[in-house]
């Protein structure tokens, strides 16, 4: 058992805590960062393609954004991109392909019309496209189709990511410009965090690390360290689990479809899969599973710690589940995960976007999506839905980045650095990361 001490000590290697170190090495004159990743790679978990739906998020084909959340999306995603196309291996980091939202029926169309009045200033790319534009760009949205479509797209623009790709670039480019001031340990699990003096005290597998500062990036995994140590108490964890159907090439692109406001969950999608050439991916489902990680069944008692139940919990799942639209998609998503009849029901779904979808074009995709932790905010009795930062203010922050968070992760990472400049009293070098990453 070794010891050693760090000014900064980041749990988890996925996109978001990689995204720390890079900052912290180039921007910042810190002596020391580690980053701790419990498995013996970069971005194994829901940061790997086949846990995601692989999307930049920009803002404008996600009918679930307000334009204000949109618009900060957007600038994020930008941060993402201006970092890729810096690297020698932007090729294997960034892709372009068409996307659009697609609207199927009065109502929908009618409100994708009205959306773009008010989005398209703001994304200049975005275009309105009819029935006859759509087939130009995706004839299988239309061909068998009788209701009325329209959508929001664009055609040459970066959609698509690899962000386990990015993660891995984030660490080799911390080691490459911060050199003995990067520790990476890999294969290293927290077991606890304990303050101690004016740091902190991290007990591992392979030893113990103290660290002036230390930034949880973990999943769900974050409130569970954070409740440990008596933080994000008022929070429980509603763990959804997302799987995947896979077809045969039939889209060029992304097509997303309208969000149901009545449904906190996200609306099926399809799109072209980067690690698996020549087939199309639809989904994601939504099913609640009580684990903090996927296909990990070690992570129930984890999540059993998280879900601290209590009356304020039950009185959240009531409202939630008391919502008919609510209780018969949770139970058709469940229904999707049995063998006999997955398929059928999700071809109803998928032929949304695809109508003369068959079912011998349909399987599913075995081992493939990931989990979001969806917080249970106990003291407003509602759903939090997106990321969650808890910062006590005495150096630590325990990140919650389910989706956009991967797309936000540079965005994530500057707040919390700046968080660490303002605890540790370093020196941070404004001027640099602004040109860089903000592109002023």
């Amino acid at each position: 058992m070794n010891s050693s001490h760090v000014d900064v000590a980041i749990v988890g290697g996925g996109i978001s805590g990689a995204a720390l170190l890079y900052l912290l090495s180039r921007y910042t004159d810190l002596g020391r960062v580690a980053l701790l990743e419990k498995y013996p790679a970069i971005g194994e978990v829901n940061t790997h393609g086949r846990n995601n739906s692989q999307t930049l998020h920009c803002g404008d084909i996600e009918t679930n954004y307000t334009l204000e959340k949109a618009v900060q999306v957007k600038k994020t995603a930008q941060m993402l991109v201006r970092y890729a196309q810096a690297q020698e291996n932007r090729d294997q980091l960034l892709f372009r392909y068409p996307k659009m939202v697609l609207g199927v029926g009065e109502r929908e169309c009618a409100e994708l019309r009205e959306r773009f009045d008010t989005f398209s200033p703001h994304f200049p790319a975005m275009r309105l496209m009819e029935s006859k534009d759509i087939a130009a760009v995706e004839p299988a949205l239309t061909e068998g189709r009788e209701e009325a479509i329209v959508a929001l797209g664009s055609q040459d623009e970066i959609s698509t990511a690899n962000f386990s790709a990015l993660a891995k670039s984030f660490v080799e480019q911390a080691q490459a410009g911060g050199g003995e001031r990067v520790d990476l340990r890999l294969n290293t699990q927290l077991k606890s965090i304990e303050a101690e003096g004016e740091g902190y005290r991290l007990t591992t597998n392979q030893g113990e690390i103290t660290a002036r500062f230390v930034v949880v990036s973990a999943g769900g995994h974050s409130l569970l360290y954070a409740q440990r140590m008596g933080y994000g108490r008022q929070f429980s964890c509603l763990p959804i689990a997302g799987s995947f159907y896979y077809t045969p090439q039939v889209l060029n692109g992304k097509v997303y479809t309208v969000q149901n406001p009545l449904l906190p969950f996200a609306a099926i999608h399809g799109d072209p899969d980067i690690l698996e050439a020549g087939k199309t991916r639809f989904g994601p489902t939504a099913l609640v599973l009580p684990l903090l990680e996927r296909h990990k069944l070690s992570s129930f008692p984890e999540y059993l710690q998280v879900l601290r139940p209590d009356m304020q919990v039950a009185k959240v799942m009531f409202d939630l589940f008391k919502q008919k639209a609510i209780r018969n998609y949770m139970m058709k998503n469940t229904l999707f995960e049995i063998p006999v009849v997955r398929r059928r029901l999700f071809l109803k779904d998928a032929q949304k976007i695809v109508p003369n979808l068959r079912l011998e074009d349909l399987s599913f995709a075995g081992g493939i999506g990931g989990i979001r932790p969806v917080l249970i905010d106990k003291e407003n009795r509602k759903l939090h839905l997106g990321e969650a930062r808890i910062a006590p203010g005495n150096g630590l922050i325990f990140n919650m980045t389910p989706s956009p968070g991967a797309t936000s992760c540079l965005g994530n990472a500057e707040n919390d650095l700046r968080l660490i400049v303002e605890h540790l009293h370093c020196r941070f070098d404004e001027a640099a990361l602004q040109t860089e990453l903000h592109g002023e």
